[in-house]
């Protein structure tokens, strides 16, 4: 269906953070002797797995049952929010640092990536992972997401590996639309933070700073909606239309040519396109800010 539409599904499992459900269900997988809860809230957990061949294999099967199901090119594997209190108290991962040769948790992080992806490319797949995994030194093959700004997007640019940009502060559409926020919307991610309409169709996916050689390496940008404040569907339409519009605007559209009243007086037209298709999208669009 995905394909038919020119849609490539990427499908993505968090490693080695973001990990507390897993370890639940496998506790052996963790540094610690510990019987571990599944979370009942979100956020930045500092059970993550442990990298001994145990955790290799069993990451390696749910990743090949994961390629049987996804045909596309990349397995996004997270890499993001990774605390590593865990590995610092762990006898085990220190005697592994210490064994190969390396100099702290951040490169033993980046020797995990590096296990994952040397497995995936072996079957024809390539990794995609947030820009911390490059705090280690970057795996030979990945293409990197930038959300912490543009920094390690530009950083991983200037390595020649792929880059898409989306920072938080331009494309996070889970935030707040308005000024307002939660006095006129409904409970939003970032507290009083708002990202407005114009904010997302300015955004530039090409760092400045960048050669044009450099530039090639920038693939596009992404709008992400994380969902912990989104209870319904409605809500998952509101906040990604007209959104998406800008976006989409801003991907293939250059400076010079970009003209925010003149993509308003078209989106006029747009939306009712939307509003045939049922799409519940805002009307905060229509705001001057």
């Amino acid at each position: 269906y995905a394909r038919q539409r020119f849609i490539t599904i990427i499908p993505e499992i968090d490693i080695p953070g973001h990990s507390q459900a897993l370890l639940a269900a496998y506790p052996q997988l963790g540094c610690i002797d510990s019987s571990y809860q599944v979370s009942r809230q979100w956020g930045v957990h500092k059970d993550i797995l442990c990298p001994k061949e145990e955790t290799f294999a069993f990451l390696e099967d749910v990743f090949t049952e994961l390629m049987d199901i996804f045909p596309g090119k990349y397995i996004h594997i997270g890499g993001d929010e990774v605390p590593k209190d865990r590995w610092k108290a762990s006898p085990f991962c220190q005697a592994l640092i210490k064994k190969l040769g390396l100099k702290d948790e951040h490169e033993l992080q980046s020797y995990f990536i590096r296990r994952i992806e040397k497995f995936l490319n072996s079957k024809g797949r390539a990794i995609i992972g947030w820009d911390e995994i490059l705090e280690g030194g970057i795996a030979p093959n990945a293409t990197i997401m930038s959300w912490h700004g543009e920094n390690g997007g530009i950083a991983a640019a200037k390595e020649k590996h792929p880059v898409i940009m989306t920072p938080s502060a331009f494309l996070y559409f889970n935030f707040y639309q308005t000024k307002q926020g939660k006095a006129a919307e409904p409970l939003s991610n970032g507290n009083n933070f708002y990202i407005p309409l114009q904010k997302i169709y300015d955004y530039n996916p090409i760092p400045s700073v960048l050669t044009p050689d450099e530039s090639k390496y920038i693939l596009g940008p992404q709008g992400c909606l994380w969902t912990e404040y989104v209870a319904s569907e409605e809500r998952a339409e509101n906040l990604t239309f007209p959104r998406v519009c800008a976006l989409a605007e801003a991907a293939w559209t250059s400076l010079p040519k970009k003209n925010y009243t003149d993509f308003v007086n078209r989106l006029n037209s747009n939306v009712e396109h939307l509003r045939r298709m049922n799409i519940r999208f805002s009307e905060y669009y229509r705001l001057t800010n």
